[in-house]
């Protein structure tokens, strides 16, 4: 903490050089320690601090106390780039406390650095490839840097190169380079130098590209050639030759071709030999005009894009005698239409008959022996002209002619003059030609198709499946060939929902129903059908008449309910003023009868009136037993249909369609309370006073009378105990008060009923409904409106306590017979928290008795009255 001068030299300013390299001294100091540091210097000196912050510089010992600062070489110190002054603070400790801190400045100074290529010339050998026949231009651009950011010099090397560079470094070609007078290959040496000498050099290659700038030329000037007609495939007529100045002192490799294409001739692209390929006729046209051929040659040094020369040549034809009359085509196809008139002109043979001899002695020819099925109803003109007309009817619809859809005729086709074919036939032929004439009769759609009705009727059941056929309809076509008559409906197949409520098969006329029928809502349905043979149509009526049938359920609103009704409701009453309202859209109202299927145990609901009506009434038909056992169950699920056959007669019913409708209700029958519910914020608190003994439980008056015989054994027994006690140690009276209590029966009425009181700290859910989602039934709370889904093993809250009740000391009439079901429905397994406690039975309102079924009323109408 005391601080004096240990740095001997510091503070100081020295200096170094850039790109300086690691262990190079910067600065020497030493370090003075006090008198009383025996022991020297307990913390070397340390750069504690650096402006700006760096890690280039070190301090190592020289020996004893003497010390040098030294660069570490990362960073390689760099005066372009890098600062180029640091503050170094040095620290240093001596063994007895005292310290020291001083500032030493180094200063970089600039040195300077051969210059340095950049980009491709800085990592590789450059090759520049430069096209020949390319003019003078800018083929490189040197990039070159000083680290001093001096101007370099650029030079190039030898100088008789066709180069040169410029200050920029831009390298320029000074020629127009031929690759076959110039050399193939240059190669200059770049050189870059900074002001102070520094230099450095490069290699660059320069490669010239050889293109193809000289064109082949033909060495054969033989323009025309002589060859006789008819020759055969392969006959020799020329050889074409041709050399490329591009190719000297090598193999040239050119590519003959025929510019103007001719079937008749090809040439070897590699030879170029010219030959025959195809027949030569003299006598046929251009050549019986122009006998001469001109045929361009093209020679290319490139099978594609490269130069080319091209030569025309001239081949003569000569003539010889070898054609016999020809007809082309040798088989005619002609259409006649069925209704076409006798006299019409149908082909001319002559058109397609020739004899193409140049002398015209010998292409005269003539047509005779019209033959063939059918034949006389066709005729030539005359032998000369070679006209085919139609002579007769060849009406398909004709009994005579039906069937018959093409005709087969012959005719010979023949020269006149003797031919000669001296130059291919050694002896005297005469030829002649068959022509095939094939007359197809063409049907004629003369007729419109006919529906077998002018209207058709179809009578359908509303439950009719939707995809059943309801009938078809049929049309014919007298054309021939018969004519694929087409079926469609093309009007009036929708309603108001549908676009088509009825198909029509294409081919077979089958109607058939998209859509289900609803007699309710349309009653009759008319469309429109057509038939069509693709040319002609014609139309017809239908009309479908949807027969009414019993397919509409009864709807009854509503469908579920959940009601409450106490134990004790009068019989016939309307319960809860319950009724359901009932509409089908195809019976009548009176038609409805209201059975309950499901759920009524013991009869004791009915709905009234029972049919002939669409609204009824839920009315209660008997009392509840359940002291007696008659009753078991305290919610009742009924399960109600609704049927409309009320009006249907016993006869006809099993023939009917009868439709039923369903309604659920849910009744809970409340027992007699007799306390009130208590209603706190948050939960909610049920006193209910109940018999526990149920004719299922037998065992447990038993075990209650058994274990209260053993108490009164065991506190009898104690009280003998105690009383023989009592007259040992006290006078006659004592002992008369001592007995007191065993032998005065009002004891005994003290303890008259035990009550079990049971207090859930849960809310009560004190009704039930049916979620239309899932269809489970769910309970809730009718003031907080809390829910939860209600278990199958336990019955609607709220839940009834159980109170226990010893027959033989209850006066009220309420026994063990009369204990309530749901004592032995309660599950066991309910988190229950019961308090036993004994006092005195509610007594009734101005001295009269109240039975269980009022006081069920009463709780009834004060809880009504506090929901409302």
């Amino acid at each position: 903490g005391r601080r004096t001068q240990l740095l001997k030299g510091l503070p100081a300013t020295s200096t170094v050089e850039e790109n300086s390299a690691a262990g190079v001294s910067v600065y020497d100091f030493n370090v003075t320690v006090s008198p009383s540091a025996s022991g020297g210097v307990a913390i070397l000196p340390t750069i504690v601090n650096s402006n700006p912050l760096t890690e280039a510089f070190d301090i190592e010992s020289k020996g004893g106390l003497e010390f040098r600062v030294i660069t570490t070489g990362n960073p390689v110190l760099d005066y372009e780039t890098m600062p180029k002054s640091f503050d170094l603070q040095i620290f240093v400790e001596d063994t007895a406390g005292r310290t020291d801190l001083n500032v030493l400045t180094i200063q970089v100074t600039d040195k300077n650095e051969h210059p340095v290529f950049r980009g491709n010339m800085a990592i590789q050998a450059v090759t520049i490839y430069v096209l020949e026949g390319t003019p003078p231009e800018r083929i490189y651009q040197v990039d070159a840097a000083d680290p001093e950011n001096a101007k370099l010099k650029y030079s190039l090397l030898p100088a008789t190169a066709p180069f040169s560079i410029r200050e920029s470094g831009a390298i320029f070609s000074t020629k127009e380079f031929d690759y076959e007078r110039d050399p193939h290959c240059y190669f200059l040496n770049i050189t870059v130098t900074d002001p102070d000498g520094l230099k450095l050099t490069k290699t660059v290659n320069i490669n010239i590209i050889n293109i193809n700038d000289e064109s082949p030329y033909f060495t054969k000037k033989q323009r025309i050639y002589r060859i006789p007609e008819e020759q055969s495939p392969g006959t020799l007529v020329a050889n074409i030759t041709a050399k490329d100045p591009d190719d000297e002192g090598s193999l040239s490799r050119l590519f003959y071709s025929i510019l103007s294409y001719d079937r008749r001739f090809s040439i070897n692209p590699a030879t170029g030999v010219l030959q025959v390929t195809g027949r030569i006729d003299r006598d046929a046209l251009p050549l019986r005009l122009h006998p001469n051929i001109s045929l361009i040659v093209r020679v290319e040094d490139g099978p594609s894009s490269g130069r080319a020369s091209e030569m025309e040549i001239t081949i003569i034809i000569d003539d010889v005698n070898d054609n016999p009359p020809e007809c082309n085509p040798s088989a005619f196809r002609k259409e006649a239409n069925e209704n076409t008139t006798p006299g019409t002109f149908l082909v001319d043979l002559r058109n397609y008959c020739k004899d193409i001899d140049v002398d015209p002695s010998n292409n005269q020819f003539s047509f005779t022996g019209l033959s063939g099925f059918g034949s006389n109803n066709f005729a030539l003109e005359s032998t000369v002209s070679g006209r085919l007309v139609m002579t007769g009817s060849v009406d398909l619809e004709n009994p005579a002619n039906q069937g018959v859809e093409v005709y087969t005729l012959t005719v010979r086709v023949q020269d006149i003059a003797h031919p000669n074919y001296s130059s291919k036939y050694p002896f005297y032929i005469s030829f002649d030609n068959i022509i095939h004439i094939y007359i197809r009769i063409k049907p004629v759609n003369e007729f419109f198709p006919v529906f077998s009705n002018l209207s058709y009727v179809f009578s359908v059941s509303e439950i009719t499946k939707v995809g059943s056929s309801i009938g078809r309809v049929h049309a014919i076509d007298k054309d021939w060939p018969p004519n694929v008559i087409t079926y469609s409906i093309v009007a009036g197949a929708g309603t108001r929902d549908y676009t088509n409520i009825f198909w029509i098969s294409p081919t077979k006329g089958d109607v058939r129903i998209l859509a289900r029928l609803d007699y309710e809502t349309t009653q009759k349905h008319i469309f429109t059908v057509q038939a069509s043979d693709q040319e002609k149509s014609t139309t017809a009526s239908v009309t479908v008449n949807v027969l009414e049938v019993n397919d509409e359920e009864p709807v009854c609103s509503p469908s579920f309910y959940s009601l409450q009704i106490p134990v004790s409701l009068a019989v016939g009453t309307n319960i809860n003023g319950f009724r359901i309202e009932c509409q089908d859209r195809d019976s009548d109202p009176r038609s409805f009868r209201y059975i309950i299927n499901e759920g009524n145990e013991n009869s004791h609901f009915v709905f009234s009136p029972s049919a002939g009506s669409n609204t009824s009434h839920l009315i209660l038909a008997s009392r509840f037993d359940y002291e007696r056992g008659l009753d078991t169950n305290w919610i009742y699920s009924l399960r109600i249909h609704i049927t409309d056959d009320n009006l249907v007669s016993a006869r006809d019913k099993t023939a009917h369609l009868i439709k039923t409708g369903t309604v659920t209700l849910s009744i809970r029958v409340i027992p007699n309370p007799t306390t009130a519910t208590t209603t706190t914020p948050g939960f909610t608190v049920v006193r209910k006073r109940e018999n526990l003994y149920s004719p299922s439980a037998w065992y447990v008056p038993f075990v209650i009378t058994l274990g209260g015989l053993l108490l009164l054994g065991l506190l009898g027994y104690l009280g003998l105990l105690l009383l023989r006690r009592v007259r040992a140690r006290c006078p006659p009276a004592g002992r008369a008060r001592g007995a007191t209590p065993i032998n005065t029966p009002e004891k005994k009425k003290l303890k008259k009923e035990v009550v079990v009181t049971m207090t859930k700290l849960n809310t009560v859910f004190d009704g039930e409904a049916r979620d239309p989602v899932t269809g489970r039934m769910y309970e809730f709370n009718t003031r907080s409106g809390a829910r939860r889904w209600k278990k199958s093993n336990e019955p609607l809250q709220p839940v009834l306590a159980m109170q226990v009740t010893s027959s033989a000391t209850d006066k009220s009439g309420q026994g063990t017979d009369g204990a309530e079901a749901p004592s032995k429905k309660e599950p066991s397994e309910k988190r229950k928290e019961l308090t036993a406690a004994t006092k005195p039975a509610a007594k009734p309102s101005a001295g009269q008795s109240e039975t269980p079924g009022q006081a069920g009323l009463r709780l009834q109408k004060k809880k009504e009255e506090s929901e409302d």
